[in-house]
C-alpha cells in the first residue's frame, strides 16, 4: 500500500511539474510559474545576456561611463561620449544585470561604484548635470552646453534603484540625487517644467514640456517625490491639448475632471474605435519608457497604466494594418544616422512612418502584450535583427535596411524591461521602496482617465 501511494505521489508531482513547464503554456502571467512559456523566458535570459555584454565591453573601466553608441555598419565606429540618460540607462541596467544573475553582487557593486564616484566628479549646474561627456569624464564643450530636464530624471531614477539594491551605496547616490534641484527649471507660473537651460546662453528653452503623456512625466514625478516642485504640477501638464487647438491630429474629447482643485481635460483620441490619451509623436517610448521605474501598471490602472497598454495594443495594430511584418515604432538609429519613427495616428503631431521597426519597443510593450512581443521577437529574429550584443537597433520591414548598431539609451530598455519582466516588476519596487517613488503615489492612484 505505501508503494502504491508513493508511485501516486510521483504521478501527481509529474503532473504538476509537466503542466508548469510545458512549452504550450501561453506568455500571459505576471511572474514566474504564473503560466508563463518557459522556452520564451530561457530566449529573454539569453537576449539579457548578450544586451549587457554591451555594458561591459563598451563602459570605460576608469569612469564607469558608457558610450552613447556603436556602429558595425563599416568595421567599428564607437562614440566615446555619454549623457546623463545613458549614465542611467547603465546604472539601472547593470541592477537588472545582477537580479537576472548576469554578473555577480560584488562585480555590479564594483562596476556602479565607480560610475557614483566619477558622477561626484563631474562639472555639474545646481546639481543637476550637463547633457553630454567624453567617456573620460570631460565635459563635451562642442556640443554645447545644455542642461535637459528629460535627461537628468533618468539619472536621478537610476540612482535612486541604485541606492535601494545596494545600501553601501545609498548614502552616496542619495547624496548625488538630493543635490538634483530641478526647481531651477520649473516655470511656477505655468505649472510646467522648461525643457531645460542653456548655461553658455545663459537662458531657459522658450518651450515648456506640456504633454502628461510623454517620456519627462518621469522627471516630473521624481521632482515632486523630492518636494522640488508642488505635487498640483502633475495635473498641470496637458493629457490632450485643448480642444481648440485645431492644429492637433485629432480633435479631442472628454470631460473636465478636478483633482487636487486643478481643472483636468482628460481628453483623449481614438483609433480604429479605440480610445487613448496620445504622446507628442506616436512612438512607444514616450509612452511606455517612465514605465520601467514608475508603478503605472500597478497604481495607474484607470490612467497611465491602461493607457500604456492601449498604446502597445495599437501599435500592434497599426503594424497589421499596414501589412509589415513585425511591430515597434519608436526613435531609433538608422544605417547612416538617427530618426524619429512612430505609429502616426497615437501622436498629437506625429512622427512619421516609413517601416522602420526597432527591437526596444517590442521589449516596452512586453508586460502588456507578452505573446505578441513573443512572436515580433521571433519576427525580427527572421529579419536578421539578431546580433552580438542583442537585437540591433532598427530594421526597414519594406527596404530591409538593417541599422548595426547598438544605442546605450536602447540597450538600456531592453535590459530594464526583461528584469522587469522575469521578475515581477523588479526595478519597479526598488524605486517605489525609495521615499522619493513612494511620495507621489496617490497621483497614480486617484485618476481616471476617459478611455474606460
Amino acid at each position: 500500500m505505501v508503494k502504491i501511494k508513493y508511485i501516486m505521489m510521483i504521478g501527481i508531482l509529474f503532473l504538476l511539474t509537466s503542466l508548469i513547464v510545458s512549452p504550450a503554456a501561453n506568455a500571459n502571467g505576471n511572474g514566474k510559474g504564473n503560466g508563463k512559456n518557459i522556452g520564451f523566458e530561457k530566449q529573454l535570459e539569453s537576449t539579457a545576456k548578450k544586451t549587457y555584454r554591451y555594458f561591459q565591453d563598451y563602459t570605460d573601466p576608469k569612469t564607469g561611463l558608457t558610450s552613447d553608441i556603436v556602429r558595425f555598419q563599416n568595421g567599428e565606429d564607437e562614440a566615446k561620449h555619454t549623457s546623463p540618460t545613458n549614465i542611467g540607462m547603465y546604472l539601472l541596467s547593470t541592477v537588472s544585470a545582477e537580479e537576472m544573475g548576469i554578473i555577480t553582487r560584488k562585480e555590479a557593486v564594483s562596476r556602479l561604484q565607480t560610475t557614483l564616484n566619477t558622477l561626484e566628479k563631474l562639472e555639474k549646474w545646481n546639481g543637476l548635470y550637463y547633457n553630454w561627456y567624453n567617456t573620460d569624464g570631460s565635459l563635451k564643450t562642442d556640443w554645447g552646453q545644455f542642461i535637459s530636464q528629460v535627461d537628468n530624471g533618468w539619472l536621478s531614477a537610476g540612482l535612486i534603484v541604485t541606492g535601494q539594491a545596494y545600501k553601501e551605496l545609498a548614502k552616496q547616490s542619495n547624496k548625488l540625487v538630493n543635490a538634483m534641484n530641478y526647481s531651477t527649471l520649473y516655470d511656477p507660473e505655468v505649472g510646467q517644467f522648461r525643457g531645460g537651460y542653456s548655461v553658455d546662453e545663459g537662458k531657459l528653452t522658450d518651450h515648456h514640456y506640456g504633454m502628461f503623456y510623454t517620456e519627462p512625466r518621469l522627471a516630473s514625478y521624481i521632482a515632486i517625490g523630492k518636494g522640488d516642485v508642488p505635487s498640483d504640477h502633475w495635473w498641470k501638464m496637458y493629457r490632450t491639448l485643448p480642444a481648440e487647438w485645431d492644429w492637433q491630429a485629432q480633435i479631442p474629447e472628454g470631460p473636465t475632471v478636478t483633482y487636487d482643485g486643478v481643472p483636468v481635460f482628460e481628453g483623449h483620441y481614438q483609433y480604429n474605435g479605440v480610445s487613448y490619451v496620445p504622446s507628442w509623436g506616436g512612438s512607444m517610448f514616450e509612452g511606455l519608457m517612465p514605465g520601467l521605474v514608475i508603478k503605472e501598471k500597478e497604481l495607474g490602472a484607470n490612467a497611465l497604466g491602461l493607457n500604456n497598454k492601449r498604446h502597445a495594443e495599437l501599435q500592434i495594430a497599426y503594424a497589421k494594418e499596414k501589412g509589415y511584418p513585425a511591430w515597434g515604432f519608436s526613435p531609433a538609429a538608422t544605417p547612416d544616422g538617427y530618426s524619429e519613427f512612430a505609429a502616426t495616428p497615437l501622436g498629437t503631431s506625429g512622427y512619421k512612418d516609413d517601416g522602420t521597426v526597432t527591437a526596444h519597443a517590442t521589449f516596452l510593450g512586453l508586460e502588456y502584450a507578452p505573446e505578441e512581443a513573443y512572436k515580433n521577437i521571433k519576427a525580427l529574429k527572421a529579419l536578421n535583427m539578431y546580433g552580438k550584443y542583442g537585437f540591433y537597433d532598427s530594421v526597414n520591414v519594406v527596404t530591409g535596411d538593417l541599422a548595426k548598431a547598438y544605442l546605450a539609451l536602447d540597450q538600456g530598455m531592453i535590459m530594464v524591461s526583461i528584469a522587469n519582466y522575469l521578475d515581477d516588476g523588479v526595478i519597479r519596487n526598488h524605486f517605489h521602496k525609495s521615499e522619493i517613488g513612494s511620495k507621489p503615489e496617490e497621483l497614480l492612484k486617484k485618476e481616471v482617465f476617459s478611455i474606460q
